[in-house]
């Protein structure tokens, strides 16, 4: 009797409320339209949009960008961590690669934190100036997701529009043309929005106008290249040399080349005069693993492929030159060797490195992590590490502008030589000297990009833009004593892009595949 009296009693109250007392928003937690209200709560918006840079499918998560390495023929990745040895191996599927899942999924959530501040922000009133800069760092971020899945899976579906799944869950791929163009175009909206640089700590990590004209220089850069045009196109190298060439032209940014190499990966060191974007990390909240990776678990162990790839330290290869010793291969090499590996004989964490001590291929890898020759008790573990992550930094501008300026032109000019020559002088390494044909500085500036970003995660995306994957990837990995582990294939007529993970056509069977899968 209580209980239905109850009941009553409850349905009369209701009943006499109206919809104005069942319709209240709740007041324990923001609804899309009381969140969009005031300047701080857009700012954690846009602290949202950044977030996502660190997820396993971007640059954070335990190791991505480190473990990126092992799908080239610079190192390799024993236990399959995050899905990566299944791309070195040329075995990738829909659905057997994490990575190939996580980057799509986590792409397009920093893409629909990006349009919903977009969407959104107008409405907030707050200081105009600031909201300018606001939506050109979204419109910046928007477009560094949207390129990276075009660099990857191709066409995908183009959405500007806050997410809405009841329109949005079922759009076929964009042309990768389209998805490209839409970047380029963000891109410039954000160097007009960005301020060239900022001058609080707190700052530290938001987009710049040169982050957004690197990029842009990135992105036409793969444009330009022969896995997009086959048979070459001037006018697109010279608009990657333009854009690289605006960088290095930028006044006021104090970009730079840091002095010492191997310092340059360490945190102390982070957002130095060569971050031109980088992903922020601070432990222990905010940390990765990449010294526990490099200190323990090997897991981007690089092979002997890539040591041999170092010159000598008289600039010439160890074909050709005097100073090499097969007995001693790892002696007289070009200083980043030195500088980004650990090797057999070599002296790591105050101990005399053996074979045993990285025992997947006999080298471990110093770049990335805080451990070095000396002694060092600080083991940290997963989650505790915050080096900064660099997505661009001014030695690749100075790269990227050599190699498009010197297919963009008859012959390489002098400018070429100095951007490349900039960064073997900081390395220690004897210049370039003039005379070379084109063909062989685009040999030159390949070889040197490969040390240079030995162990960053850069060189997948450079074979495949230069369609050699097919010839490099095609090979046996070899350890420190040149002893094969397993031999890689490279499927040309498929390799080139990954497949849409199967869980998105589940969902969306509009997603036409690509091809091979």
């Amino acid at each position: 009797m209580k209980k239905i009296i109850c009941v009553f009693t409850l349905s009369l109250f209701i009943a006499g409320c109206g919809n104005d007392i069942l319709n209240v928003s709740p007041n324990d937690r923001y609804t899309e339209d009381s969140f969009w209200t005031s300047e701080s709560n857009a700012t954690m918006g846009l602290t949202g949009c950044y977030a996502v840079l660190r997820t396993d499918g971007l640059f954070g998560g335990t190791a991505t960008p480190l473990w990126e390495e092992t799908a080239t023929p610079n190192a390799y990745n024993y236990d399959n961590s995050g899905g990566w040895n299944v791309i070195g191996a040329g075995t990738q599927t829909a659905s057997n690669s994490a990575i190939i899942t996580s980057r799509w999924d986590d792409s397009y959530r920093g893409i629909g934190r990006c349009n919903t501040l977009l969407a959104k922000i107008d409405a907030v009133s707050m200081d105009a100036a600031l909201k300018n800069r606001m939506k050109g760092e979204a419109t910046f971020l928007r477009a560094l997701y949207y390129s990276t899945l075009a660099t990857y899976y191709g066409g995908v579906p183009l959405i500007l529009d806050q997410p809405d799944p009841s329109t949005q869950s079922e759009l076929p791929r964009n042309t990768r043309e389209e998805v490209v163009q839409q970047v380029l175009k963000d891109l410039d909206v954000a160097a007009a929005a960005l301020p060239v640089k900022y001058t609080a700590a707190t700052d530290n990590g938001r987009a710049t106008k040169g982050a957004a004209l690197s990029l842009k220089a990135r992105v036409l850069l793969f444009e330009a290249s022969p896995l997009v045009n086959t048979s070459g196109d001037p006018a697109k190298w010279k608009l990657a040399a333009d854009a690289a060439k605006a960088v290095m032209d930028l006044a006021g940014t104090g970009y730079a080349l840091y002095a010492n190499y191997r310092n340059l990966f360490l945190p102390a060191n982070d957002n130095s005069v060569e971050s031109i974007f980088d992903v922020q990390f601070m432990a222990p909240q905010l940390g990765s693993s990449f010294d526990l990776i490099g200190r323990q678990y090997n897991t981007n162990a690089p092979v002997r492929d890539l040591v041999d790839a170092y010159l000598m330290k008289d600039g010439l290869p160890q074909a050709t030159s005097p100073l090499y010793d097969a007995a001693n291969p790892h002696a007289n090499r070009d200083p980043r060797m030195y500088q980004t590996i650990v090797y057999p004989g070599d002296t790591f964490q105050g101990e005399l490195v053996t074979p045993a001590r990285f025992v997947v291929t006999g080298y471990g890898t110093k770049k990335y992590t805080i451990y070095d020759k000396e002694a060092n008790s600080n083991n940290l573990q997963g989650g505790r590490s915050d080096i900064n992550y660099m997505v661009i930094r001014f030695a690749d501008v100075l790269l990227m502008y050599a190699e498009a300026q010197n297919e963009a032109a008859a012959a390489p000019d002098a400018s070429v030589l100095e951007a490349v020559n900039r960064v073997r002088v900081r390395a220690g390494m004897p210049t370039v000297a003039a005379g070379k044909t084109k063909a062989e500085m685009r040999e030159i500036i390949r070889l040197e990009r490969r040390v240079e970003f030995a162990g960053e995660g850069l060189y997948y995306t450079d074979i495949r833009r230069w369609k050699t994957a097919e010839v490099v990837l095609n090979a046996p990995i070899l350890t420190y004593a040149a002893k094969p582990i397993m031999t890689r294939t490279f499927n040309a007529q498929r390799d080139y892009w990954w497949p849409i993970p199967d869980v998105q056509r589940d969902r969306n069977p509009k997603l036409e595949q690509n091809a091979g899968y």
